[in-house]
């Protein structure tokens, strides 16, 4: 039971602030055995469900857009918002054959741990960018590509999902709030798809019911205040102090780990 409080905390937290998740869970296992805590990573089961359960914090939290989007006939801007997503949810459909490769990366916490410092400088930046004023309603389609291929690259453990896209979208003139927007209401449709597909291979066995609902409700209570935090952030601080902590957690990795 305390894994799975663990995990979704875990998953919660970095799915949504620019630190990325996949690279937590590799590094946040390890770090514990340093410290003779013996947690086993999460199963098939409870990363299925931990998926899920972020994906429920973004559809809650942006319910207005899924709204819109649903309305999509009527809604001017919920056509725009599913013509935004959709073109940019393709550029990480080809990295998918890529999956083996990309768990072997991931056997290293030191590989992990520079692509942890990759996504550090990728936020500096992101933040040096962030002048702009286009709000998501303004967004085009070139837009949705390289904001689409920024996500690509998040395919890499220890790149930031929510980092790369945010920094892509300063870089598209996007106000800091509304690049974060957009690369909230991007990643539904990569959250949803990496839960389900672990569902498919997941057997009763796996884990326990009460770890599910437990990893399932600490994953979308967490993930929907990272969500908060994070906008609150951008308006206020900006990315320069997730930069911060992604490049000191990479340096760990690499020496200590």
């Amino acid at each position: 039971m305390l894994a799975a409080i663990i995990w979704g905390l875990v998953q919660g937290l970095t799915e949504f602030l620019p630190v990325s998740s996949s690279g937590h869970l590799v590094v946040v296992p390890a770090l514990l055995s340093e410290l003779g805590l013996d947690i086993a990573q999460p199963n098939l089961a409870v990363s299925a469900v931990l998926h899920l359960g972020t994906l429920v914090a973004v559809l809650v939290y942006f319910r207005a857009d899924i709204a819109r989007v649903l309305r999509f006939r009527t809604d001017a801007e919920g056509r725009r918002i599913a013509l935004l997503v959709g073109i940019g949810t393709i550029p990480a459909l080809f990295g998918l054959p890529l999956a083996d490769t990309l768990d072997r990366f991931q056997d290293s916490a030191s590989n992990v741990g520079w692509a942890l410092i990759g996504t550090g400088v990728i936020l500096v930046v992101g933040q040096s960018l962030a002048r702009g004023s286009r709000e998501l309603a303004d967004g085009r389609i070139p837009d949705a590509i390289v904001v689409g291929l920024a996500q690509a690259f998040a395919l890499i453990p220890g790149i930031s999902r929510s980092g790369i896209t945010i920094a892509a979208g300063n870089g598209r003139n996007f106000t800091p709030t509304e690049a974060a927007r957009f690369s909230f209401l991007l990643g539904i449709p990569a959250i949803a798809g990496g839960g389900l597909s672990q569902l498919l291979e997941v057997s009763a066995a796996d884990a326990s019911i009460a770890e599910l609902i437990v990893g399932t409700t600490v994953a979308a209570v967490s993930g929907y205040a990272a969500i908060a935090l994070l906008l609150a952030a951008l308006r206020r601080i900006g990315l320069f102090p997730f930069a911060a902590y992604a490049i000191i957690i990479g340096l760990i990795s690499i020496i200590w780990l």
